[in-house]
């Protein structure tokens, strides 16, 4: 598939406004540009694809650079006026659930909290691999309330930023033992353009929709969430910003924290951190 055939099965819904560069500095950075520019319709978002990217980064700030086409390299800049701002720490869920179930990815990969897509299992030791990294950053006008401000135009507003490892035939050596593309597990290349058209048909028309939807709980896509998830009854390693935790994964909250029963069997609910995968032999 190509770009503008992906783009013309996109037209008519809340992603028709694809965007193309075939090199940039930061899709996150040129996408809040976008949403600066006059709007016909304000809840319209801005997708930006990227062959290659200069200066992508990843969770605290990581440097996240790949090969030229060999990856999808997105930022959607979705405005969120019509999501409470309670479940807008779901949007990432949202957009984890709507790629690990993508036809094109056929069930190869998991979620791995916080933010990443990971490949069980699939290191010659065990070990999980990381596929994909997820990076979410909330634009609202400074001293405005939540449901107010926002980019002008559009008003609140999320930049959601995807990097997929795709067609990656080969990882350098301090990558190998970490990294893992969708050609590699799948065993044949994956259509980049028809991927991203079924993570974003998928945004549109399932995950959002529950988001959206303030008469109902989102508990289908916390089951989801929990049914797809490589981390839930895992022993784990939690990096925080002054300590480290170790403990066990027993669940997911309401707005997407992390529950973990520490090494004292305290409770403990998490909504930013490292997340690291032990082995039950650790």
């Amino acid at each position: 598939m190509t770009f503008d055939s992906a783009k013309a099965a996109l037209a008519g819904s809340r992603f028709a406004d694809l965007r193309y560069t075939a090199r940039t500095g930061s899709t996150m950075v040129d996408v809040l540009a976008m949403l600066a520019e006059p709007a016909a319709e304000p809840s319209q978002a801005v997708v930006l694809l990227a062959d290659h990217q200069t200066a992508g980064r990843g969770r605290l700030d990581r440097a996240w650079e790949a090969p030229p086409g060999a990856s999808v390299l997105m930022t959607v800049g979705l405005p969120v006026l019509s999501v409470p701002v309670e479940r807008r720490t779901l949007l990432t869920s949202a957009l984890a659930l709507a790629v690990v179930g993508a036809p094109s990815v056929e069930g190869a990969l998991r979620i791995k909290w916080p933010n990443d897509l990971v490949a069980p299992g699939a290191g010659a030791d065990g070990s999980d691999r990381k596929v994909a990294g997820i990076l979410a950053e909330l634009h609202r006008l400074p001293g405005e309330p939540a449901d107010h401000g926002g980019v002008p135009g559009r008003g609140d507003c999320v930049l959601l930023g995807i990097g997929i490892n795709v067609n990656v035939p080969e990882f350098p050596e301090d990558l190998a033992s970490l990294a893992e593309s969708l050609q590699r597990l799948i065993g044949h290349p994956v259509d980049r353009a028809q991927l991203v058209v079924e993570v974003l048909t998928a945004l549109e028309q399932t995950w959002l929709p529950v988001l959206e939807d303030t008469a109902r709980p989102p508990d289908v896509l916390l089951d989801a969430y929990r049914s797809a998830s490589a981390t839930l009854g895992r022993p784990v390693r939690v990096e925080l910003a002054d300590a480290v935790l170790f403990g066990r994964a027993t669940d997911v909250t309401a707005n997407g924290e992390l529950v973990v029963v520490d090494d004292q069997r305290v409770e403990r609910r998490l909504s930013v951190g490292d997340g690291v995968h032990l082995r039950p032999a650790q």
